[in-house]
């Protein structure tokens, strides 16, 4: 593989970042300096950078899956609800891979799912505030007063939500339509956040994370994330 893609699967950073490495000088292999980024790297060959032995981590997954309702969020359920593992186990029987944030029973949409610990740490950790991309439908017509009150916060166990976006798309069958962007990931938030103004949300899907979003995945699919997806993630 390219000397790139060896050190990024190294650790090291993005591939941009082990690109620097090498137009840095830094990086050599079998003790020759690193002139080329077109470089390859096989079985054999000892890696270095700044002088110390630089080797492959165990490959991580990545995954995408359009969560269906009635499944649960967690590896295993101790009340023997189907979980968002059982649906890929049969493609990754190995993997220790378990999901990134959590959506609740009743919501579908895109659900990370890894092995890779770090990178689930940072795309959940509040300070990073990775944007979270929701369609809901609810009874009735949501007025721009209503929506405002949720664009500005509401009261959620003595906490008030930070600010998001929340815009009407249309309204039909007496439903509104509504796409929220939050940037927490507190439980069932959207729920609860139209629950404040007296509005019940009656299907909630999640569209995007970030800048990753879910098109082409019907209810129960998934596919690993591609080369720039992976990177994408990897430095939120």
């Amino acid at each position: 593989m390219r000397i790139n893609r060896f050190l990024a699967e190294c650790g090291l950073g993005s591939r941009r970042k082990c690109e620097e490495l090498v137009t840095g000088g830094r990086v050599r292999i079998n003790g020759r300096p690193v002139v080329k980024l077109a470089s390859e790297v096989g079985d054999k060959d000892i890696v270095t950078v700044d002088g110390k032995k630089v080797e492959r981590r165990e490959k991580q997954l990545y995954i995408m899956l359009n969560k269906p309702k009635g499944c649960v969020c967690t590896v295993s359920d101790e009340h023997g609800r189907k979980t968002v593992i059982d649906i890929v186990r049969p493609k990754y029987p190995d993997a220790r891979l378990f999901p990134i944030g959590r959506l609740d029973y009743d919501t579908e949409g895109l659900l990370l799912l890894t092995t890779d610990g770090a990178t689930a740490d940072r795309i959940t950790h509040p300070r990073n505030e990775v944007p979270k991309t929701y369609i809901a439908r609810i009874e009735g017509e949501v007025t721009e007063a209503e929506l405002n009150r949720i664009r500005g916060g509401v009261v959620l166990d003595g906490v008030k939500t930070k600010k998001c976006r929340a815009k009407l798309i249309a309204f039909e069958n007496n439903e509104s339509r509504i796409e929220v962007v939050i940037t927490e990931g507190r439980n069932r938030q959207v729920r609860r956040m139209f629950e404040q103004i007296n509005r019940e949300v009656v299907f909630l899907k999640r569209v995007a994370v970030g800048d990753l979003r879910l098109g082409g995945l019907y209810r129960g699919e998934f596919r690993e994330l591609n080369d720039r997806e992976i990177e994408y993630i990897r430095n939120v």
